[in-house]
């Protein structure tokens, strides 16, 4: 165990090209370390900041640092819900409070904007991720699957492909998208179209929203990302009237089809653990699970 000769604290609204990078550096030491799974979000962060430093209205941020090495960092993450937090410390610094006190400055900040319910993430694996959150009272909400594409998985490409298009979503399509993750996850908090990113928005971020079709009818939706050759595939879903048809799977293999067009490496994609018919399809297509998020409530 190492002593922090020189602690100080960095906190920001968005990560920059430098944040991300050292950032990263100490997700893969705790990945070597731990071998557990961490959902930092960081290339998505990276695509929301402007880079133009004019001040801080919220802070995201919580990077912790002993001299120039950084030691701690914990992130905010919303996607128009809950709040989202996730943080690791370096192996060689823990048992030294690092932890204890990031989380109290995003309790604070938490507070400060009344903010809602914050969910709370840790690997199952993790065990001294699972003890802090019970030791803060956060209660269990669901958990999710991480799942990636086997290398060597056979794509094939169904009858019902040739009838489905993809339609890029708009801002305008902004009522329609929050209607429809209403129906797909079931939150216990409604979320309206104002308090979603707007598309167009979240497309010069690096996610890209798709509307379903089939015969000029709207059957579904699927977002998909793209960074450092990983595609991801998130928030996909069929509407009630148009199950049981194939057009899940042929929704997916498109999205799938997409992503290596344009050069994705890796695909994954994350999926709630209770949802089985899911699970099975992905499983199905090719996808294995690889790590298990368990999402804690504080409310």
């Amino acid at each position: 165990m190492q002593k922090i000769d020189k602690p100080w604290i960095k906190l920001k609204e968005n990560i920059n090209d430098e944040d991300y990078k050292i950032i990263n550096e100490l997700h893969e030491r705790c990945l070597q370390s731990d071998q557990t799974a961490l959902k930092l979000e960081l290339d998505y962060k990276l695509g929301v900041s402007d880079g133009s430093g004019n001040g801080v209205q919220d802070i995201n941020e919580f990077m912790y640092f002993d001299g120039e090495l950084l030691i701690g960092y914990m992130g905010i993450c919303s996607f128009g819900g809950p709040w989202e937090v996730n943080g690791m410390v370096h192996p060689e610094y823990r048992r030294l409070g690092v932890f204890t006190r990031l989380f109290e400055l995003v309790m604070a900040e938490w507070k400060r904007r009344d903010s809602g319910s914050m969910l709370l993430l840790s690997d199952r694996n993790s065990e001294s991720g699972q003890q802090f959150i019970a030791g803060v009272g956060a209660q269990y909400k669901h958990s999710e699957y991480e799942m990636f594409l086997k290398k060597d998985a056979p794509f094939t490409t169904p009858d019902q492909l040739a009838d489905i298009v993809f339609r890029k979503a708009t801002n305008e399509d902004a009522k329609e998208i929050a209607r429809q993750n209403a129906i797909y996850f079931n939150d216990e908090e409604e979320i309206t179209p104002d308090d979603m990113p707007l598309p167009e928005v979240e497309e010069k971020r690096g996610m890209t929203s798709y509307l379903v079709e089939k015969e000029g009818q709207i059957i579904g939706k699927v977002n998909l990302q793209l960074t450092s050759k990983l595609g991801a595939i998130f928030g996909l879903g069929v509407l009630p009237e148009h199950r049981r048809k194939g057009h899940g799977r042929a929704l997916l293999l498109l999205a799938i089809e997409k992503l290596k067009e344009a050069n994705a490496q890796e695909i994954m994609l994350q999926v709630a653990a209770e949802n089985s018919n899911a699970l099975n399809l992905y499983k199905s297509c090719g996808f294995e699970e690889t790590s298990t998020m368990d999402y804690f409530e504080l409310r």
